[in-house]
């Protein structure tokens, strides 16, 4: 686990090496907590407003969908929640992950929608509640972006949903501002990051992962749940791929115009990252997982 954690829980230039620290080992309690789950229901999208194009970013959806559809695969029902901005990054990404998994749109003036969907997570019996690069309210309650920058009228209140329920929740971002950073101790991300007082997002979780890249914490809960359910590795290795990875990606970018979250450009990057750059990640947990699994 701790050779799983920091392939993919490592600064790869946003200060937030103290958060990676404080929250280290949390990765294994979460993949361990969500191998017992009955049923999860993910919630993802970061609209990025800004650009010759405003749209969803590639990082979140990728992940969320790839590990979504892992699990669905292995017998766990999955869903996603996503806010409309989103909405469609979220079902190119579903579509090239494999499928299998129920989609939840929340519009942005639907203020009963966050109680709706709530209701639908229930009624599935929903165990566990994951949150993968989702902006969440900062200490003044608005939902801010890495910049500072008030999202809110592009982000609907996920968190609430997030929050609504005894659901086991985990929260996996790599910034500072993305639900379930609230279990950071406090002031963390103030003293570390950048804007760090104005983006710290205040909903907590029960389990954290603060990764480089959020969809590398998306990949290290699969590396990791191969490693917790040996019996799954098989099918799990299906979706954690460098080939699907890209493949992925790229679905958001092409067919539902998903731009890169760092540069604002639409093209089939992550964070800045290229196709190799995440290959290397995905290669490197295939190595030490599978072939501990196969053990």
């Amino acid at each position: 686990m701790s050779a799983i954690e920091a392939i993919v829980c490592r600064d790869v230039g946003r200060k937030t090496q103290a958060l990676i620290d404080a929250s280290r080992g949390e990765l294994g309690t979460a993949a361990e907590a969500l191998a017992g789950a009955t049923s999860v229901g993910l919630i993802t999208g970061f609209f990025v407003p800004r650009g010759e194009t405003p749209a969803a970013e590639t990082d979140g959806p990728v992940g969320t969908a790839l590990l979504a559809a892992a699990l669905s695969a292995c017998g766990v029902p999955a869903r996603i929640a996503v806010d409309a901005p989103c909405e469609a990054a979220v079902r190119a990404a579903i579509e090239a992950a494999g499928g299998g998994v129920v989609v939840d749109v929340v519009s942005l003036d639907d203020k009963a929608g966050i109680g709706r969907v709530a209701q639908a997570w229930q009624a599935a019996g929903v165990s566990h509640a994951v949150a993968i690069e989702r902006c969440g309210p900062s200490p003044d309650g608005r939902p801010r972006n890495m910049r500072g920058v008030d999202v809110s009228p592009w982000t609907a209140p996920l968190d609430q949903l997030f929050t609504a329920h005894d659901w086991v929740r985990i929260g996996v971002g790599d910034g500072g501002n993305e639900i379930g950073m609230g279990r950071l101790p406090k002031n963390i991300i103030a003293e570390t990051v950048p804007n760090g007082a104005e983006i710290a997002c205040v909903t907590g979780c029960d389990h954290l992962v603060v990764a480089g890249v959020s969809n590398w914490g998306a990949y290290g809960l699969i590396a990791a749940l191969a490693v917790v359910r040996p019996d799954w590795a098989p099918t799990l290795g299906r979706f954690l791929t460098a080939e699907r990875d890209a493949a992925v990606t790229r679905a958001t970018v092409e067919n539902a115009g998903a731009i890169d979250g760092v540069t604002a450009l639409r093209e089939a990057t992550v964070d800045g990252f290229g196709a190799e750059v995440h290959a290397a990640v995905v290669d490197d947990l295939r190595r030490i997982a599978w072939s501990k699994s196969a053990d």
